[in-house]
């Protein structure tokens, strides 16, 4: 394993969960979370001493950017849309997050995590409604019909990570088409449809100090 890659995997034993950063790696038994279930660092196997309110709800926050990639700036943002928004504020930032580009591509199997989603968008590789987006932040809609750019159909990565994703389950608000490697948003995803462990009225709670 690189350095880089240990220090993605020590994101998620730092969070105590599988935050899906290593594609396949995340899937199998080889993730060190599952050998290891414990912090980094030589203390790491020790007493956890027990958080404040505020370290539970910091801990949270920072596990879901983690999970979805986002800059403190950018999830700053998130939130307050999420909370301009009508609605459970929670969802609604889960909403937020769900339908980014990148997130969908990932969903969709198009990409083995979510870092390599947002490169496929980022070099032009993905198509919305027959246009190029290359923007990973690009907030889908339902309706909206994601499929890989000509030019990338033969990308070994893109191929591998497709193959690799049979047997992930496909979101209900989510329909995919292997054989065109074309996905569509059915609908905007309610929490119950969302499998990410993160308890988000936490992170209101966070924001709302």
């Amino acid at each position: 394993m690189t350095l880089q890659g240990n220090a993605v995997c020590k994101r998620c034993r730092r969070e105590g969960v599988k935050l899906y950063l290593k594609g396949d790696k995340c899937y199998s038994r080889k993730c060190p979370v599952e050998k290891r279930p414990y912090p980094p660092g030589q203390h790491g196997q020790g007493r956890m001493r027990k958080l404040s309110d505020y370290g539970v709800q910091l801990r949270e926050k920072q596990k879901m950017r983690r999970i979805y990639g986002i800059s403190e700036r950018q999830f700053r943002l998130y939130v307050r849309e999420a909370i301009r928004r009508p609605g459970v504020t929670g969802e609604n930032l889960l909403q937020l997050l769900e339908m980014r580009l990148d997130n969908v591509v990932y969903r969709l199997g198009l990409a083995a995590s979510r870092p390599q989603a947002r490169q496929f968008v980022s070099h032009g590789h993905m198509l919305v409604n027959g246009r190029r987006v290359n923007i990973p932040s690009y907030q889908l809609r339902p309706h909206d019909v994601i499929e890989v750019h000509e030019g990338a159909r033969k990308i070994p990565p893109l191929i591998a990570a497709i193959e690799a994703s049979g047997g992930r389950a496909l979101p209900p608000w989510l329909e995919f088409d292997a054989n065109e490697m074309r996905g569509t948003v059915l609908s905007t995803p309610v929490r119950d449809e969302i499998d990410t462990d993160v308890q988000e009225s936490l992170i209101v709670e966070f924001y709302s100090r």
